[in-house]
């Protein structure tokens, strides 16, 4: 029987553990060759020693049940490390088809107390790991498309979260790195349309490393399959590096326990117009004060609640 990613080869971020590991079984069950990436610092912050051991054991999972599957050990925030990534998957599989971002790491502060080596390093992993590995497997599809003389197939899947959809009080670079990854997403969705490239960006709810604290109070049942398990996640990726998700590009789901959500881009609530040339203050008070003394205390925009969703 033929499987819809055989015959296409992928990489996936950060899949020596939790989300990204379930990802890269689920690219590989339905066919796809994977370069599974770690770092493999033990450590949510990023500490701890450098370890090939987290990569090696999901790649050899992968091989174990019959699939194709190397791994690599590079920091994808170094540029030459993401480079050398991509160019280990094109060397192996003889071309690069699906990248999946998913490598990344805490360091949560209040925006009072952050220092700039916890916002600096957030932004780093998060959206430039994304970013770089971005670069170089659009660099890939480009040439491939030029020699073609046609579109190529390419798939790119980012992981934002909904730390960014509904804000995240002590997670400020978290936040904004997350909310960066879906802009990035969505220009690189509009350059490389043309080119057979698609690119999407998932909101995962998952029980990982990364969220062991955030879901500390919903503890996993006794039998049965954990509603936060990653393993929710993971089939949506699959879904969208396939040939079936050909029209579905610059969107962001949010995915977890059996459920997943399109959002949309952003709304116009109200619009205000002046009966000048330019508003003033006092026309400008006239205006927004009744508006939004007319909303509940502190309330703040969250699409996820829109969504009927609760904050990550």
């Amino acid at each position: 029987m033929s499987l819809p990613l055989e015959g296409l080869s992928a990489i996936v971020t950060g899949a020596g553990r939790g989300l990204g590991r379930a990802e890269a079984l689920e690219l590989a069950r339905l066919g796809a060759a994977v370069v599974v990436n770690d770092y493999g610092r033990p450590g949510r912050d990023g500490s701890g020693e450098a370890s090939a051991g987290p990569a090696e054991q999901v790649a050899a999972e992968i091989r174990g049940a019959g699939g194709r599957a190397l791994a690599h050990t590079g920091d994808v925030a170094d540029f030459p490390g993401a480079r050398s990534l991509v160019d280990l998957a094109i060397e192996e599989f003889g071309k690069l088809d699906i990248l999946v971002n998913n490598a990344g790491i805490l360091r949560d502060r209040m925006v009072f107390s952050m220092t700039e080596e916890e916002w600096d390093s957030v932004i780093r992993v998060h959206l430039k790991g994304h970013f770089n590995t971005t670069r170089f497997a659009a660099a890939h599809w480009r040439e491939r498309s030029k020699a073609a003389g046609g579109p190529v197939y390419g798939r790119i899947v980012n992981t934002s979260s909904e730390a960014f959809l509904a804000g995240s009080a002590g997670q400020p670079n978290y936040a904004a790195a997350k909310g960066g990854i879906v802009g990035l997403t969505t220009s690189t969705a509009l350059a490389l349309a043309k080119y057979g490239v698609t690119a999407n960006a998932i909101c995962p709810r998952a029980r990982t490393r990364m969220t062991e604290d955030v879901f500390s109070s919903l503890a996993a049942p006794g039998e049965g399959l954990d509603p936060l398990a990653p393993e929710h996640v993971a089939p949506l990726v699959g879904y969208l590096a396939s040939p079936a998700a050909a029209r579905v590009n610059g969107q962001l789901l949010v995915v977890h326990g059996g459920m997943v959500a399109i959002v949309e881009r952003p709304r116009v609530q109200a619009q205000f117009d002046s009966k000048q040339d330019t508003l003033t203050y006092d026309e400008l008070d006239a205006l927004l004060t009744p508006h939004y003394a007319r909303r509940p205390e502190g309330e703040t925009f969250a699409a996820a609640e829109v969504l009927g969703l609760k904050r990550r």
